[in-house]
């Protein structure tokens, strides 16, 4: 049984209606209604305590919902991974071309009509939606900052509280006009992307946001060539006595050591391991 229909069979159990149960998860009517019909997408369980208070008015155990319903967004995950990916919604696309600066809009404009959801289009959608969650996924328990959304999008602060939580699971493909709205309008002032490098500019809303400005750079760089490992290296780690009790951190700190017309023993590497354990040989943080 998928989630929507325990609760609906438990609310008829219990002889309680859905706006019985939006009072006591403390969020609106219309958002339990939209779960259920599965217009809504079920939030991360570590995102929301819905679920125990969900599970506790229809006295369900502790953790059945959750669980339940981490089985789900799985499912619909791996669904999701399967189709092709859909174009924005065409509400969507004009919002994001009117943040942008006036007149890289009209070239904009013309790349995403020819190359529908292509990678310009993508890439700037990735951005936009990134930084808006970054600031979201701070405040989403600040009743405040809550209230301020609430206000600009003149919604009540239980219908913003639980739409926040959609918005914390949006990607690029299933982003909505609702999440647009709500979310990435108020937060994002404007933004600029340079067609040569991909580097983006994002100027947040002063009233939402804690930075006034993102920016992104793309740098393209030439791959080192992996560097051969050293015979000495070799040697240590195939004698238990010596690396016996080695870590990952320590093999990771020893293999980027680097020499020049100078091939180290594997008794080397046994005292370059010691000394980087030794206490005496670092400062401690925060001491000059």
């Amino acid at each position: 049984m998928n989630i929507a229909g325990l609760i609906k069979r438990r609310l008829e159990e219990l002889g309680c209606e859905q706006k019985d149960l939006a009072a006591a998860a403390q969020v609106t009517e219309s958002y339990i209604s939209q779960l259920l019909t599965g217009k809504k997408s079920l939030p991360a369980h570590n995102r929301s305590d819905i679920y125990g208070k969900i599970g506790a008015f229809l006295k369900l155990s502790p953790g059945e919902l959750a669980k339940l319903a981490e089985m789900q967004r799985r499912e619909e995950l791996n669904r999701k991974i399967k189709e092709p990916a859909q174009p924005l919604y065409q509400e969507v696309r004009e919002l994001i071309l009117r943040k942008c600066k006036s007149e890289k809009a009209k070239q904009l404009r013309l790349i995403f009509e020819k190359e529908p959801f292509g990678e310009i289009e993508r890439l700037i959608t990735q951005k936009l939606l990134g930084v808006a969650k970054g600031v979201a996924k701070e405040e989403w328990k600040n009743e405040a900052w809550l209230r301020v959304v609430a206000r600009l999008n003149h919604r009540s602060y239980e219908e913003v509280q639980a739409t926040v939580l959609e918005f914390l699971e949006a990607d690029i493909f299933s982003l909505s006009v609702q999440n647009f709205v709500y979310f990435l309008d108020p937060l994002i002032e404007s933004w600029d992307i340079d067609l040569v490098t991909f580097g983006m500019k994002i100027v947040l809303a002063p009233e939402l946001g804690r930075e006034r400005m993102k920016q992104f750079e793309f740098v393209e760089r030439e791959l080192e060539p992996a560097a051969a490992e050293e015979p000495g290296l070799g040697e240590f780690l195939q004698n238990a006595s010596l690396s016996g009790d080695v870590t990952q951190e320590e093999l990771v700190f020893l293999k980027r050591l680097r020499f020049r017309n100078k091939s180290p023993s594997a008794l080397y590497y046994y005292r370059e391991l010691q000394n980087l354990r030794d206490p005496l040989h670092f400062r401690a943080q925060g001491s000059r």
